[in-house]
């Protein structure tokens, strides 16, 4: 599902260089749920952006099924985005002038792959059938991440991409949320990569990985 050999990524200022990954290797398989640890600074949400086509590496492949992403445009990095990843972050990126019903169509929407069944079904998983109407600043946290959620999970990606999707929680809301996203990625048989600080929320998924001196391990 997705394959990343030897990546590495160096940013560069007025007076310094800061290399962050000096070769850093993963892979997630099809149904197969991945947490991305590290300290603070040490590269996770780059390499996330990498692979979500956000940022360019220096080097270095990213495959996502048989698409080699390193080599894409900006334009078709972006309709990878669009079609074929979820993208959930920990600051809910919900549109707020859209309801929850309209925020849970929008990526499918634009992506053309709008099923009005399995949207049905993501609305029922994720209890938000009585918040449709609501907007996202009228939701608790949970809530809104809940509905991040579904609208990345509503295209049926290939692969799901969470970058500490429970960092504004509290404990009992993120178990809550990871319980209803594990079962969704169970259904929908999706990879699922997930930065996150919790070695306890990691210790949930299926395997962890370590990103250390720019190295996974």
């Amino acid at each position: 599902m997705l394959n990343v050999q030897n990546l590495t990524k160096t940013y560069r200022s007025a007076q310094e260089r800061i290399t962050v990954l000096r070769g850093a290797s993963l892979r997630v398989e099809a149904g197969e749920s991945v947490a991305l640890t590290g300290e603070s600074g040490s590269g996770k949400s780059t390499l996330l952006h990498l692979i979500a086509g956000l940022d360019q590496a220096d080097s270095g492949s990213i495959r996502l099924d048989n698409t080699e992403v390193t080599g894409l445009a900006d334009q078709d990095r972006a309709a990878l985005r669009r079609d074929r990843l979820g993208l959930v972050f920990q600051q809910f990126n919900l549109i707020p002038s859209l309801t929850v019903a309209d925020n849970l169509t929008f990526q499918s929407g634009i992506a053309g792959r709008h099923d009005h069944r399995w949207q049905g079904e993501l609305v029922e998983r994720l209890g938000l059938g009585d918040l449709l109407k609501r907007y996202p600043e009228q939701l608790s946290g949970g809530q809104q991440q809940r509905v991040a959620i579904g609208r990345a999970l509503a295209v049926r990606p290939p692969l799901l991409l969470a970058d500490e999707p429970t960092g504004n929680l509290d404990e009992a809301t993120a178990d809550e949320v990871m319980d209803l996203a594990r079962d969704l990625i169970k259904r929908t048989g999706c990879g699922f990569l997930m930065v996150t600080h919790s070695i306890r929320l990691a210790a949930t998924l299926d395997r962890r990985v370590h990103l250390s001196a720019g190295l996974i391990s």
